[in-house]
């Protein structure tokens, strides 16, 4: 059984607030596909969320800097922060993208990624938090087995809406375009989903 020394709370407090500032990304990245209309507003404020994700993940690399003792191995701490990161970079990209490519309303396939999308940060959000200890590991693998079967629904969502989008009648070749490099980039974000809750169940692990 492991325990993490009480000075080095914070880091566990700065994880807390990274995945904290990522479930905002993900349930305003499905509001945003679910809306009528994506707008510049929307994308404004993912963006926001996108740069306090950026500052949170700045203070955990200048905390591992400072810190002599840390409460697992410093490269753990590193990929955990930098693959939190992702998602809401990732996030942020394909809103953008949506707009600046006047896909202004997307389709029924945005809809499931957007659902499996939040769905797989919720229960990041349990994984990361309970690093803190390890009194609920099995809850947590529960949570990590749960990210990597929504990062296989994912797959399966972006096999098909692809497959659609060729089989469509006269098809406009930059659309199709468009599309598949959305789907492929939303269904991207469960695959970095699924790092994190890699690297969570290896540092339970090392440490247990």
């Amino acid at each position: 059984m492991f325990t993490f020394m009480p000075k080095e709370m914070k880091f566990f407090d700065l994880f807390d607030k990274q995945v904290s500032n990522l479930l905002d990304g993900a349930v305003l990245f499905s509001k945003i596909i679910n809306e009528p209309a994506i707008t510049r507003d929307n994308v404004d404020k993912m963006h926001d969320i996108e740069h306090i994700g950026d500052e949170l993940n700045h203070n955990i690399v200048n905390t591992l800097n400072e810190s002599f003792i840390t409460p697992f191995d410093r490269e753990d701490i590193l990929a955990l922060a930098n693959n939190m990161d992702n998602v809401i970079d990732a996030l942020h990209m394909i809103t953008n993208r949506y707009y600046i490519y006047q896909l202004f309303t997307p389709g029924e396939e945005a809809k499931k990624f957007a659902f499996l999308i939040e769905s797989s940060v919720r229960a990041l959000k349990k994984a990361v938090t309970s690093l803190r200890s390890n009194k609920n590991m099995k809850e947590t693998i529960k949570e990590c087995v749960e990210i990597n079967r929504l990062e296989n629904l994912a797959d399966e969502i972006r096999d098909e809406a692809i497959t659609k989008l060729f089989k469509t009648p006269n098809p406009d070749p930059i659309m199709i375009i468009k599309h598949k490099e959305l789907y492929e980039a939303e269904e991207s974000v469960t695959d970095y989903c699924e790092h994190v809750a890699n690297i969570v169940e290896s540092i339970l692990v090392k440490n247990n």
